[in-house]
């Protein structure tokens, strides 16, 4: 499906795909990439297909925010240093005032790990209390549900 933004027509997203390799960093001492950093690979490609939509997930001086709801992970094999994998994340729901991901880290076509990621649209003004609010149409049109 395409929409037009700002005059130009774009491919609504709801699928991104993220080629990356294990930094040494990133392990542990028995040589595995730490638990914790699936997150951030999952939060790394959502923030590139928000890029790839045209926009920032922290847009400058915006009031408003994405909090995460919930987040989860299951693990089915171990990455190392160096290994090449890719991180696939797509949009399972949009609500009109939440959207949540489901994640797929595989390698070399193995599943390595699923999570998913849930995440809320929240008005923050200085000195008032953070609340849900509906996404702004600006970017509620550049989103639309992954097929399967």
């Amino acid at each position: 499906m395409t929409s037009t933004i700002n005059g130009a027509t774009d491919k609504l997203q709801s699928e991104y795909r993220l080629k990356r390799r294990v930094q040494f960093a990133e392990t542990d001492l028995a040589g595995f990439v730490h638990f914790t950093r699936f997150f951030r690979y999952m939060e790394e490609a959502e923030h590139a297909l928000w890029r790839e939509a045209g926009l920032s997930i922290v847009p400058p001086r915006a009031e408003i925010g994405f909090p995460r709801l919930a987040t989860s992970f299951e693990y089915f094999r171990p990455l190392k240093f160096e290994d090449e994998f890719e991180v696939c994340i797509r949009i399972a729901e949009i609500t009109d005032k939440t959207m949540r991901y489901q994640c797929v880290l595989t390698k070399d076509g193995e599943k390595v790990a699923a999570g998913s990621l849930t995440m809320a649209c929240v008005r923050k003004v200085a000195d008032e209390p953070i609340r849900m609010i509906s996404f702004p149409p600006d970017i509620r049109d550049r989103f639309e549900v992954a097929n399967g």
